[in-house]
């Protein structure tokens, strides 16, 4: 997570402040409220197991709740999605929660500034704070130095409420994280022994934390987190004031009580503390003490007398048996074997007197009694040593439980693992689980018919009866080992079929391009391996994606009709507009020219101009030029042969006097037949 993100589009991520084994820790700032805030981010390598996201989500909601002065307030709560990987994103859950400025009580402790009183009156305020945690139902499990600041104010602020809680429901060993189990130094025995955990441990981690404030040391120090929980589990704390001085005795009773192995005998409840603190502080003792059953093994206690007087008249043997078998009931081995001999230091006399005999029988007995326990006890160190080796081993914490079980108690009620669990999400699944009182772990597995994240089975089945607190694993589908890649990838965006191929199980493997006509920029063009065919899960499939532009094909030397049905083409689909031009020389119907060059790209729609030949006209001839017409000869007609004198062509002049206007003559010819006279031509 980078720095300047922003979250929710409202939390910016700035410098990382803090950083644990299960989250980290930024400053923000709520950039519509304008205030500083801190950022808590849940693992990368974390957040890919649904176990711990639903665990996270849902105990982020319940502290939400929690309104408390010396409790750390919870703003508000999301997811953020990260690359986790090339071409994959996680969604990582956050909590937005108060900015305290200040130092933690780990930093006061380190610096050795911290008096009686000031540890009192912080360690009340975690007290407060736990008391409202455990009345909303709510256990911190992981209180420590580390997780209560102290402000400039002086003032208490517990943090980390839920996160320990809900990292609790993974299994692990606390060798491979404290934070499942919690802080070593400051674990209940409860906890160290995998056992439930209630209100009550939280008090013994704050007895702890008070036993520390105090002499500045934790009470259990060791070479491993193994060592320090075993002591927890089978050590009694050194009495604070023999480390420092300055412990009051008032204190030593308090952290005596708070110290107490078996929770029945802790305080039960954080004001009940809180109470004996405030009272410490003026000097009140603790009238009950510790109350610790160790009691039992000294020989002047009020219950050793009185099981010495119940077997008055007995052997003296019997009674030392009896005495024995009292105490192996009360703390079974190998604690007894730890223990001081009941019976060291008192002589035989003392014991003849007790049951009123005097018979060196007896005594022998006696001293073959005391030889029999020394033989115990060296086959109870050699146990000791197994059950060490067997916790460096791993398995100590349930050797732990077997030896720390009392045969007396009474059977605790099994618990019934909840039906219908298969087939349910999950993350449902999960929850279910932990509402009964169970802790979920999950496996994941292919399966032909079960969808990818549906739980397959459990283990134990369901309706099984099984102890409180035991681990129930879910097995988790995977989906079918062999998917089908979606056919509806086709068109889609590439991120649309990302988001696809990780939900039908498969990866998104090599992206490339295309041309293409029919398919928009950015969408699948095609897969590989193809739309619709089966391949393994989780494997890669390679995504062609268009260009949205077109190859323009080689049109030229087609005819009209080939240039225009090729354009037409399903791979080309471009449209066309054809030009006529005269070309003597190619014959007509044939593609000169095309607007853009061949094997050119163009966006789809582009409009191709076609330049196609067609036939000249034909030439009109000329005119022919006008010819002169050739000159005739002038011929003349032969004259008439006629007998008589030939007359002469010359018309011959009148005897009379021509006509004159207004002499009755007009309009007459000059000459007739009629006037011919006698020369007989009217004859002929």
């Amino acid at each position: 997570m980078t720095t300047g993100r922003v979250l929710n589009g409202r939390y910016e991520v700035l410098e990382l402040i803090g950083r644990g084994g299960m989250a980290d820790v930024h400053l923000g700032r709520d950039l519509k409220l304008g205030r500083r805030v801190a950022i808590k981010l849940l693992r990368q390598d974390l957040a890919r197991d649904p176990l711990f996201r639903s665990r996270f989500r849902r105990e982020a909601q319940a502290v939400a709740g929690l309104s408390c002065p010396t409790i750390v307030a919870v703003y508000d709560t999301g997811d953020e999605e990260v690359l986790d990987r090339p071409e994959h994103e996680v969604r990582i859950p956050f909590i937005v929660m108060e900015y305290v400025p200040g130092r933690t009580l780990r930093d006061h402790v380190r610096s050795g500034e911290l008096t009686p009183e000031r540890s009192i009156a912080y360690l009340a305020g975690v007290l407060s704070a736990l008391d409202h945690s455990h009345r909303a139902g709510i256990v911190h499990r992981d209180i420590k130095p580390a997780n209560v600041m102290i402000t400039p104010e002086d003032t208490v602020k517990v943090m980390d409420f839920g996160i320990a809680r809900a990292l609790a429901d993974s299994q692990a060993t606390m060798t491979q994280t404290q934070a499942v189990l919690g802080t070593a130094q400051y674990l209940s025995p409860e906890q160290a022994l995998g056992q439930t955990v209630d209100a009550r441990s939280d008090l013994y981690s704050a007895g702890c934390l008070l036993f520390e404030l105090l002499t500045g040391r934790p009470p259990f120090v060791g070479d491993s987190a193994v060592s320090v929980a075993y002591q927890h589990v089978r050590e009694e704390p050194p009495v604070a004031s023999s480390i420092d001085a300055s412990v009051t005795p008032a204190l030593d009773s308090v952290l005596a009580k708070a110290l107490t192995k078996d929770r029945e005998h802790r305080f039960q409840d954080a004001p009940s503390f809180r109470a004996a603190l405030l009272d410490a502080a003026r000097g009140t003792v603790l009238a009950d003490g510790a109350g610790t059953p160790t009691e039992a093994l000294d020989v002047s206690a009020p219950a050793t007398r009185a099981a010495a007087a119940s077997v008055a008249g007995l052997p003296g043997r019997d009674l030392r048996t009896t005495a024995m078998d009292r105490v192996v009931a009360e703390d079974p081995a190998p604690d007894v074997f730890d223990a001081p001999d009941a019976f060291d230091g008192v002589s035989d006399d003392d014991l003849d007197h007790l049951d009123g005999t005097d018979d060196t029988d007896d005594m022998e007995d006696a001293r073959n009694g005391r030889e029999d326990r020394r033989r115990l006890s060296r086959a109870a160190w050699i146990t000791v040593l197994l059950a060490a080796v067997l916790i460096v081993l791993g398995t100590g914490f349930f050797v732990i439980g077997d030896l720390g079980s009392d045969p007396g108690t009474e059977a605790v009620p099994e618990v019934v693992v909840p039906d219908d669990l298969v087939g349910m999400e999950v993350e449902e699944a999960s929850d279910a689980v932990t509402d009964a009182g169970l802790r979920a772990s999950s496996d994941q597995d292919y399966h032909d018919s079960v969808d990818a994240g549906l739980v397959i089975s459990t283990d134990p089945s369901s309706g099984a009866s099984v102890p409180p607190d035991s681990r129930v694993n879910l097995l988790v589908s995977r989906g079918p080992a062999n998917v089908t890649v979606p056919a509806s990838l086709e068109g889609m965006t590439e991120a649309s079929a990302r988001d696809a191929l990780e939900r039908a199980g498969l990866r998104t493997g090599r992206v490339s391009q295309e041309s293409s006509a029919t398919v928009a920029a950015g969408q699948v063009l095609r897969t590989s391996p193809q739309l619709g065919e089966s391949a393994p899960a989780d494997s890669a499939v390679d995504l062609v994606l268009s260009t949205g532009r077109v190859v323009v094909p080689l049109l030229t030397d087609l005819t009209q009709q080939e240039a225009e049905a090729r354009l037409a083409d399903q791979a080309v689909g471009l449209p066309s507009r054809i030009v006529f031009s005269d070309n003597s020389v190619v014959e007509p119907g044939i593609v000169t020219a095309q607007s853009v060059r061949a094997r050119d790209e163009v966006d789809q729609g582009t409009e191709i101009v076609l330049t196609v030949a067609v036939a000249p006209p034909a030439p009109e001839p000329e005119p022919e030029p006008e010819q002169p017409e050739p000159e005739q000869p002038e011929t003349r007609a032969p004259a008439p042969e006629t007998p008589g004198p030939v007359e002469s062509a010359q018309p011959r002049p009148s005897s009379s006097p021509a006509p004159g206007p207004g002499d009755g003559s007009e309009g007459r010819p000059t000459t007739g037949p009629d006037e011919a006279g006698d020369d007989g031509t009217e004859d002929d």
